[in-house]
C-alpha cells in the first residue's frame, strides 16, 4: 500500500508530524510513505528513514507570480508525478484549503480530519474520509491520532519518538561542549533581546560551554556578530544551508532557542533544548522532546538568562542520568 502525506509547511509543522511517521513505520510496515512539502523544507523531510518519495510544492514562490508560465509548468509536473506515483490513499495532515487542493492532484482518495477538527473547515469538501480529533490537543498528538484512524491502529502515546537522526556533514563544526544559540525568528516581538542573548553567552562559557550562533539575513547578523564581539569565545558560523545548520545543531550538547523551527527540530533530535516564548503560546504547538522544556514570558515581564541556563543545566543533568541507567 502506498500513502502519500500532505503537510507543506511550516518547518515547525513539518517536524511536529514526524512521531505520526514513527507510529506508521512502526505499526504498518507495510504501508510506503511518500511527502509532499514546501520546497525548503525537502531537507527537513528527508531526515526520515521511513519517506522513500519526496513531492515539492512552491506554493510561497508560485504566489508571487501566479499567472506566470514558470508557475504554471512546475504545477503540472508536480500533478504529473503524484499521479504517476497511484497512491492508495492521501493524508492531508495539515487541515487547510491549499493542502487540500494540493491532495487533490494525486487523484487518490484524501483522507483528512473533519469539520469540526480541520483547521480551515472548507477543506474538508475534497475529503473522502473524515475523521474527528480534538482540536485541544497538542499538534504532534493530532497528527499521531489521524494517522492512527486513517491507518487503523491506537498511538502509543506513553512515549515520543520523531524517528529521525542529525545529517551527515557539519564540516564547519568546532567540537567540544557546543551550545547552539538561535536568536534568529520571523516576528519581532517574538525575539529576546540582544542583551539577554549576550549575558547567556556569557553563563554558558563561565559553565565551561563553547557558544555557537548563525545567521540568515543582515538583522539577524547584526546579532549574531554582536554575541560574538561581546563574548569572543562564542564561535559564529557564516550563513549555511538548512542541513548543514541541522547538522551542527544535531552535535551540540545543549540548544537554546526562540520560538522558530530549529527549534523544534532540536527537541525533535532529542537534544537539551529551552525554548524562550515571549508573544507566543507554546501550549498546542509548542517545542516537544524528551529533554525539552519551554520558558514563557508572563504578561509584562520577560525571561532571564540565569533562569534559562538553571533549566538547560537541569535538562542536561535529566539527560545524563538517563543515559547512565539506561532510560533513553
Amino acid at each position: 500500500m502506498r500513502m502519500l502525506i500532505v503537510k507543506t509547511s511550516s518547518m515547525g509543522d513539518v517536524i511536529h508530524t514526524f512521531p505520526a511517521v514513527e507510529d506508521a513505520r512502526r505499526n504498518r510496515p507495510d504501508v510506503s510513505l511518500d511527502w509532499c512539502v514546501e520546497e525548503a523544507f525537502a531537507g527537513i523531510v528527508a531526515l526520515h528513514p521511513a519517506i522513500a518519495t519526496i513531492h515539492t510544492v512552491a506554493i510561497r514562490r508560485w504566489r508571487t507570480s501566479p499567472l506566470g508560465r514558470g508557475t504554471w509548468r512546475e504545477a503540472a509536473g508536480l500533478r504529473r508525478a503524484l499521479r504517476d506515483c497511484r497512491y492508495d490513499f492521501v493524508v492531508d495532515a495539515q487541515g487547510l484549503l491549499k493542502s487540500a487542493l494540493v491532495a487533490k492532484q494525486a487523484a487518490a482518495p484524501i483522507v483528512g480530519f473533519d469539520r469540526s477538527s480541520a483547521r480551515e473547515p472548507s477543506a474538508t469538501l475534497f475529503y473522502d474520509r473524515r475523521y474527528a480529533v480534538p482540536r485541544d490537543l497538542h499538534a504532534i498528538e493530532r497528527t499521531r491520532r489521524l494517522f492512527g484512524l486513517a491507518l487503523g491502529y491506537e498511538p502509543d502515546f506513553s512515549g515520543l519518538e520523531s524517528g529521525i537522526m542529525p545529517p551527515a556533514g557539519g564540516s564547519n563544526f568546532v567540537g567540544g561542549k557546543t551550545a547552539f544559540l538561535l536568536h534568529g525568528t520571523s516576528r519581532e516581538d517574538k525575539k529576546w533581546p540582544v542583551g539577554d542573548w549576550i549575558e547567556t553567552a556569557r553563563l554558558l562559557v563561565g559553565r565551561g560551554m563553547t557558544p555557537v550562533t548563525t545567521w540568515s539575513n543582515d538583522r539577524e547578523k547584526a546579532i549574531a556578530e554582536a554575541i560574538a564581539q561581546a563574548v569572543p569565545q562564542t564561535v559564529l558560523m557564516p550563513k549555511s544551508p538548512l542541513a548543514e545548520i541541522a547538522a551542527i545543531i544535531g552535535r551540540s550538547v545543549l540548544v537554546i532557542g526562540a520560538d522558530t523551527g530549529l527549534t523544534h527540530l532540536a527537541s525533535a533530535f532529542g537534544l537539551p533544548t529551552v525554548a524562550v516564548f515571549l508573544a507566543t503560546e507554546p501550549g498546542l504547538t509548542g517545542p516537544r522532546g524528551p529533554f525539552s522544556s519551554t520558558l514563557l514570558a508572563a504578561p509584562g515581564g520577560r525571561v532571564v538568562p540565569a533562569e534559562v541556563v538553571a533549566e538547560a543545566e537541569r535538562l542536561m543533568e535529566r539527560q545524563a542520568h538517563d543515559l547512565a541507567t539506561g532510560r533513553h
